[in-house]
């Protein structure tokens, strides 16, 4: 299989968490690519027509993409513990790792808003109001989602543990961790899981 992979990106991050979670990271070859909604070059377009990563190349040559899709079928690909629950707490999982993708897809916006228009051009209120997004999400893990983030790692866990690291990554400024600390707490010893170790983005030198 091959693995369209950018490092700094929260969702090939997931995908990556997945694969050592269930020990099948050999089984894959990364293939590392820059993307921007601008500039999506050809090779991830050729295979997802949205032009985004993750793409996973599967081994009879079909790809699939979105790293929720990817992960469900990494799972299913290996039988030690299961990523996702097989009973009825499944929509749980499922709830918890859109709301963490969506912490992701908000934080991403907010960058490109930065890193791909002139200054002149970007809006301080779109800016906010993804923010806002993300504000309103970290309050609802905080207040409602801690029992499952401290019972069994599942894959909304690492969800929100890349969300998370995508937002120490980009937007340290902003403070997540003020008036969270359960969360904060949270993260900080879940951190240090192998996984989430091993995959820590850093910033392009």
């Amino acid at each position: 299989m091959k693995l369209f992979h950018s490092p700094t990106s929260p969702y090939v991050r997931k995908v990556m968490i997945a694969l050592i979670e269930t020990n099948q990271l050999e089984k894959v070859e990364l293939v590392p690519v820059k993307v921007s909604p601008f500039s999506p070059g050809d090779q991830v377009p050729d295979n997802n027509p949205l032009g985004k990563i993750p793409c996973l190349i599967r081994n009879n040559g079909k790809p699939i993409y979105d790293s929720r899709v990817i992960c469900r079928y990494i799972d299913t690909m290996h039988n030690s513990t299961k990523l996702y629950p097989n009973d009825s707490a499944l929509w749980d999982t499922l709830t918890l790792e859109a709301t963490a993708d969506g912490i992701s897809e908000a934080a991403i916006l907010m960058a490109y808003e930065k890193m791909l228009r002139p200054e002149d051009q970007q809006s301080d209120d779109w800016i906010e109001a993804q923010w806002g997004k993300i504000d309103r999400a970290l309050d609802t893990v905080e207040n409602n989602w801690m029992n499952h983030l401290n019972a069994a790692p599942d894959m909304a866990c690492y969800g929100v543990g890349a969300s998370l690291g995508y937002l120490d990554l980009r937007h340290d400024d902003r403070g997540w961790r003020d008036n969270r600390a359960k969360l904060a707490t949270w993260e900080a010893e879940f951190i240090k899981r192998p996984a989430m170790a091993s995959t820590l983005p850093e910033l392009p030198k």
